[in-house]
């Protein structure tokens, strides 16, 4: 661990033994062929929290150790480890006794001071160095390896601001999963563990036998060898030579609710002149996802003109899907597993780049959306077995990926100390990535990672096509929770 945040104490947190008869658990539970495509990535999420609520440290602590043993108790194979099963091919989450060492919880203290922590919390430009000391590490390069770590960290001047970082294997969960479980846990938290047994609250089920197609097997084999053909190790032993390091920046801006609804009046404004001199049926107003997602592509595209986009090139953006309640018959929103699918929107450059560039953006985005969900005979995973290569022969910079979604409300996970006041993503899954989560007040938070090189133009375009949607943007106030908002970086 870096010398700015040192280890104070490594531990293990175990399920709750709970008195009486428990529900029977599967032990031992299958990956789909949607969990194997991302085998060899890590969901991080860092909270950061400070007010005068924050109880001290080893009471934060103690209540985050005791509501994680009774969440698991619910979320057991999250303390257990995935494994490979030579003999079948397979991989598992095992979360049978003798596999459960629990989750590692890490103490850890921060030498910056609360001051700091607290300028890395309302700082828009990403330190992504020090998020990434203030998330624990699932490092292991092999299989079997763990589900789930917690780093909970604290000024070494003893301030009142606290950091909780997050790290679980994304073959286990999507993002809808994660917030499931994170949500779970901030609530037996903050109300005790009897709110794992409310009659509100959604339990959990991990069994992926509902995630079918007629080759399953195959796809499983073809994501396997694309992403981890080297099991039980999960990275790959070729001799290839490694890829380019680019350098990455990251910034987070905060889009207020009459700003998105300006937004989105832009873009139906745009889209309907266009249906109406093309003779077409009339437009409906984009969802806030396709808003918000449209303009930060739109953005980037306009960004990419002086380094590595022509006009004349085409551009993608990648979506992704949630279809638990899409199969037949529907998972429900309970399933925790990976259950979302990649939708891959297309646009010239040139056309990204006009006065109309965000609303092309929104009808490229809608259309893929309804070929992905709408358009495949009510079954979403019907082309799945064109997923693996799908995006292979696209470079790099020429597509974006959209993570999260603005309907998880990160700034409602309340351990009982009050709302976070910042919510970021540390891990990046590819080179241009815009990440999505609901804030306060109906606002959308936006994080953008992008090569340095873009990022300043970005900034400046991201805030030039807003500023298009309506002048009196300006007057709507300040932003929430530290993170500059939009008008604030734009004007």
């Amino acid at each position: 661990m870096s010398s700015q945040v040192r280890a104070l104490n490594i531990s293990h947190v175990r399920p709750v033994q709970t008195a009486g008869p428990s529900p029977p658990f599967q032990v031992e539970h299958k990956l789909s062929f949607m969990d194997l495509f991302q085998i060899s990535k890590t969901i991080q999420r860092l909270f950061f929290f400070d007010g005068p609520d924050l109880p001290p440290f080893p009471s934060v602590v103690s209540v985050l150790r005791s509501s994680l043993a009774a969440t698991l108790a619910v979320f057991l194979p999250l303390a257990g480890e995935l494994a490979y099963r030579p003999d079948t091919g397979d991989v598992v989450i095992d979360s049978s006794s003798s596999s459960s060492t629990g989750v590692k919880f890490v103490e850890a203290e921060f030498a910056g001071g609360a001051d700091a922590m607290r300028r890395l919390a309302r700082d828009d430009a990403h330190d992504a160095e020090a998020f990434a000391r203030l998330v624990p590490a699932l490092d292991a390069g092999s299989l079997p390896a763990p589900v789930l770590a917690v780093q909970v960290t604290r000024p070494a001047d003893g301030g009142a601001a606290v950091a909780v970082g997050v790290s679980i294997r994304h073959a286990v969960a999507d993002g809808h999963a994660v917030w499931h479980f994170l949500r779970a846990w901030s609530e037996a938290s903050r109300e005790g563990p009897g709110s794992l047994a409310a009659p509100a609250f959604v339990r959990p089920t991990f069994d992926r036998a509902g995630i079918r197609h007629p080759r399953s097997a195959e796809i499983a084999r073809v994501a396997l060898n694309k992403v981890a053909p080297a099991l039980p190790l999960l990275r790959s032993t070729s001799s290839n030579p490694k890829p380019e390091i680019v350098p990455q920046s990251g910034i987070t801006f905060l889009l207020r609710a009459d700003e998105i609804r300006l937004l989105k009046q832009h873009i139906l404004d745009e889209q309907s002149r266009t249906t109406t001199n093309l003779g077409g049926e009339p437009c409906k107003p984009p969802s806030t996802y396709v808003a918000v997602s449209s303009l930060a592509w739109a953005s980037i595209v306009r960004a990419k003109h002086l380094t590595t986009m022509a006009d004349a090139d085409e551009t993608h953006l990648m979506v992704v899907a949630d279809c638990r309640n899409r199969l037949r018959p529907p998972l429900g929103d309970g399933f925790f597993g990976n259950c979302v699918k990649p939708c891959v929107a297309r646009a010239g450059a040139g056309d990204m780049r006009g006065e109309s560039g965000v609303a092309v953006a929104a009808a490229a985005i809608r259309g893929a959306i309804r070929a992905g969900l709408e358009e495949l005979g009510g079954d979403p995973l019907a082309d799945a077995e064109g997923w693996a290569g799908r995006h292979g022969s696209t470079p790099p910079e020429r597509i974006v990926a959209v993570a999260s979604s603005n309907r998880f409300m990160a700034y409602g996970t309340d351990f009982g100390w009050g709302a976070p006041s910042r919510v970021e993503l540390v891990s990046s899954f590819v080179r241009q990535m815009v990440t999505l989560l609901g804030a306060r007040d109906g606002a959308v938070q936006v994080s953008v990672v992008l090569d340095v090189a873009d990022m300043d133009a970005f900034a400046a375009s991201f805030g030039a096509f807003a500023s298009r949607f309506g002048g009196d943007m300006a007057a709507a106030g300040t932003g929430t929770g530290g993170v500059v908002p939009l008008t604030s970086k734009s004007r």
